[in-house]
């Protein structure tokens, strides 16, 4: 999820195992703890733009390296703490639990996300991934930042229990609501007569209302909206787009160039739903993820250019939405 929620969730973890006295430097080391782990994002390379999403949520977020992660930040934290005499220094040991609690859950709350982690590596080099809740939920992280205020104020590690029981139940909530999005989704493409032979559906934007389902059939991909309502539930079809397979659309492009070996990282990466975005010949993306729930238009993707064969290939965002977007998104909230 976002750096805010990482932190606040390890600051709530280290809270809730800390002595009354302790619960305010549990909640500092366990948010900066939390958010150790997203440090792989200053991974990268000015010559290979992909090296960075595919390092992104990768071995520090495999639950094989929590404790390195934890002694990372202990360690990283123990000089500082010791600077400021002001403050009541915890033994190392103690810094450590505090660490390993707030480092924790970093890889397990990314997974239920619908970007995912590589939860198992070494053993298992998938990215894991739930689609249980949004990357952005403001429910989610404003429970949990309700929770670690109210404890670091009062002194209360039972106050951050409940926080945390209460966003467990709200992932929980995600899994039901998945679980019925994914029924509409599948009811929409038998209705069609379609075999489906891959099916994601994943929470948009900040919400466990509207869904966004992106499912291949016969090399096409179909991108729709469901809307898991409380009292009714609504589908929103959308529309659809040539599957790319790069050893029957990569014309052009020789198989033992570097473009080519981008092409096939970006759809190992995509999962494999990858096409060429609507009305431009170049650019390759990732349907599984759009600003808006039931467009076809890529949130992010890589530049074919057959005049740079040898190079790797740009890796670009597309974050642009117009006011006709937005306002066909409120409507789908609202279940218009």
């Amino acid at each position: 999820m976002d750096v805010l929620t990482q932190g606040l969730l390890g600051a709530a973890l280290s809270q809730s195992i800390a002595k009354k006295e302790e619960v305010r430097l549990a909640t500092g080391i366990g948010f900066i703890a939390g958010l150790i782990a997203d440090a792989d994002i200053l991974i990268s390379s000015a010559s290979d733009p992909m090296l960075n999403i595919e390092l992104h949520r990768h071995f520090s977020h495999s639950i094989f390296f929590i404790p390195i992660g934890a002694l990372i930040a202990a360690l990283l934290l123990w000089p500082v703490l010791k600077r400021f005499s002001s403050i009541e220094m915890p033994r190392f040991k103690r810094l450590y639990v505090f660490c390993l609690l707030g480092y924790s859950l970093s890889g397990f709350i990314d997974a239920c996300t619908s970007y995912g982690t590589h939860l198992l590596w070494p053993l298992n080099d998938e990215r894991i991934t739930f689609h249980i809740i949004s990357i952005i939920d403001p429910i989610f992280t404003g429970m949990l930042m309700f929770a670690v205020i109210k404890a670091w104020r009062n002194h209360r590690p039972r106050i951050a229990h409940i926080g945390l029981a209460f966003c467990g139940c709200f992932l929980l909530l995600g899994v039901f609501q998945l679980n019925r999005a994914t029924d509409l989704a599948m009811e929409l493409a038998q209705s069609r007569q379609h075999i489906v032979e891959k099916l994601t559906v994943k929470p948009s934007l900040g919400n466990l209302l509207v869904w966004r389902s992106t499912y291949i059939s016969s090399d096409t991909i179909y991108v729709d909206a469901v809307r898991a309502g409380i009292t009714e539930s609504k589908v929103y079809p959308g529309s659809s787009v040539p599957l790319f397979i790069p050893e029957r659309d990569a014309r052009g492009i020789p198989e033992d160039s570097v473009l080519y070996g981008d092409i096939l990282r970006f759809k190992k990466f995509s999962d494999g739903y990858i096409a060429m975005e609507p009305g431009r010949d170049d650019l390759l993306g990732d349907m599984r993820y759009s600003m808006t729930p039931i467009k076809i238009s890529a949130l992010w993707g890589i530049t074919l250019d057959k005049n740079k064969l040898d190079e790797h290939a740009y890796y670009g965002f597309y974050r642009n939405t117009s006011p006709d977007d937005r306002k066909n998104f409120i409507s789908m909230l609202l279940g218009n």
